[in-house]
This record gives structure tokens, C-alpha cells and sequence, in this order.
């Protein structure tokens, strides 16, 4: 892998990149899907995880785009994941209670990625400032940020949902390099997605850096990471040696 000289600040996206997200949304689901009663008790429960994905991805994308609001986003995603099982949450209260249910299930098994906290302490060693930008509410990702102990690790926090526009455009990026005072040259930016994150952050002027942890990199992937000059890696351990920071492992 070629080295990448000159990093100062290393900003990392949050949600299944440092936290992960995808596995406490399996666990809250598993278990909040049970509320639903006998017919989810026979029901698949692979299916309703994958469902309950594409919900997300639909309507927090739409709330990204200005089209919900977050709490908004938070309805229609309850209110798609109950249609089968007959329930009406057309009400906002009955949407928000059955949401604020899951929340309780997703929020037991918070927890960062094994390898974060050895990448931080290298980057940190290595003389680099850290931080986050994440597309979302700050109140939201900061609860998970202090409830992981990841606060005292980070320098600044950039969320989309504060400063009103969000990955991949590149604004969000270079508001982040202006609030650590570099150029958008001095900063590596890495996340799970692949044009959200490493693609976007590169289009911006930053080092940009897809950390495919399931490695479903398909060819094309592959593709339009060279062409658009950003790294690829499968665990955060790989990220201090491209920056040059010495790492034991």
C-alpha cells in the first residue's frame, strides 16, 4: 500500500467506522421485533434485519436531503417496519413510543470497533489531531460518542444536523479543515461509505479512505476509489501505517 506524507489532522466518520452501529441495530431489532408478538416470533428474522436496513437507508437519506425531519425520519422508518404485521403507528405518538422502544434495545449494546482505540493511540502518538464528522444530529452522536468514551479522543466533532449540509458535499469537509485550522491537504478523512465518505472527502481535497470492513468491494468499487485517488483498507489497524505512523498492532 503507498504511504500517504504531510497528514496533520485525521477526521473519521462514526457510524460503523469507529462505532458500531450495524451490530447494535441487529441486536435492538432482534430484540424489539418481539413486541410485535407471535407472528414475529414465526416470522424471518434475517428478513426483518435487512428491512429494517433499507428503511434506514431510504428515509435517513431523505432526511440528509431536507425532505423529513429527524424525528420525521425516525416515523416512517417504524411505520414501514410494522406494515406486515398490521400495526397502525399513523399517529406520531404511536410511530415515536414504538421507535423509542427500539432505541432502548439499540442503545444495551453500544460499543466502538475492537481496532479503534489502538488506531487512535497511534495516530495520537504520531503527533495527529483527530476528529469526527458524521451526518446526523450532534446531541444524537454525541450521547453514543460520551457512552463509548470516545469524547476524550477527539479534538472537534462536525455534524451535519449543526452546520447544515452534509457528506459528500464538500463544504462539510472543508467547514471540518477550517475548524482544525488546516488545509484540506493536511486532512485524511475515512469512513464506511464508499462515495459518501472516501470518495467525497477526496473530491474536497482530502486524503480520503474507505474502510470496507464486510470487504464487499466489488471491482468497480475498486475503480472509482483509484480514479478518485482515495485509499481502501479493511481494519483501522491498516490506517496508521498509511500515514506513516509507527504501529505495533
Amino acid at each position: 500500500m503507498t504511504g500517504v506524507t504531510g497528514i496533520r489532522v485525521v477526521m473519521l466518520d462514526l457510524d460503523d467506522t469507529l462505532f458500531d452501529h450495524r451490530g447494535s441495530v441487529r441486536e435492538g431489532i432482534a430484540a424489539h421485533r418481539l413486541t410485535l408478538g407471535d407472528a414475529a416470533l414465526q416470522a424471518d428474522g434475517a428478513a426483518d434485519f435487512a428491512r429494517w436496513n433499507a428503511l434506514e437507508e431510504e428515509h435517513y437519506h431523505r432526511y440528509l436531503a431536507g425532505e423529513l425531519d429527524f424525528l420525521g425520519q425516525r416515523r416512517e422508518r417504524a411505520r414501514g417496519f410494522v406494515a406486515p404485521y398490521g400495526l397502525d403507528l399513523s399517529r406520531d405518538e404511536d410511530a415515536d413510543a414504538w421507535f423509542d422502544g427500539y432505541l432502548v434495545e439499540y442503545e444495551r449494546t453500544w460499543a466502538l470497533h475492537g481496532d479503534a482505540l489502538r488506531c487512535l493511540g497511534a495516530l495520537r502518538e504520531a503527533g495527529m489531531r483527530i476528529g469526527l464528522i458524521t451526518n446526523g444530529e450532534l446531541t444524537f452522536q454525541m450521547a453514543k460518542v460520551r457512552a463509548i468514551e470516545l469524547e476524550a479522543h477527539l479534538e472537534h466533532v462536525v455534524a451535519s444536523g449543526e452546520v447544515g449540509v452534509a457528506k459528500p458535499d464538500p463544504r462539510i469537509f472543508h467547514l471540518a479543515c477550517a475548524v482544525f485550522g488546516v488545509e484540506p491537504h493536511e486532512a485524511c478523512y475515512v469512513g464506511d461509505r464508499l462515495r459518501t465518505d472516501a470518495i467525497g472527502a477526496a473530491d474536497a481535497g482530502l486524503t480520503g479512505v474507505w474502510i470496507d470492513r464486510p470487504g464487499v468491494a466489488a471491482p468497480e468499487d475498486l475503480a472509482a476509489a483509484a480514479e478518485a485517488g482515495a485509499h481502501v483498507i479493511r481494519t483501522l489497524d491498516e490506517l496508521p501505517p498509511l500515514l506513516g505512523a509507527a504501529f505495533s498492532g
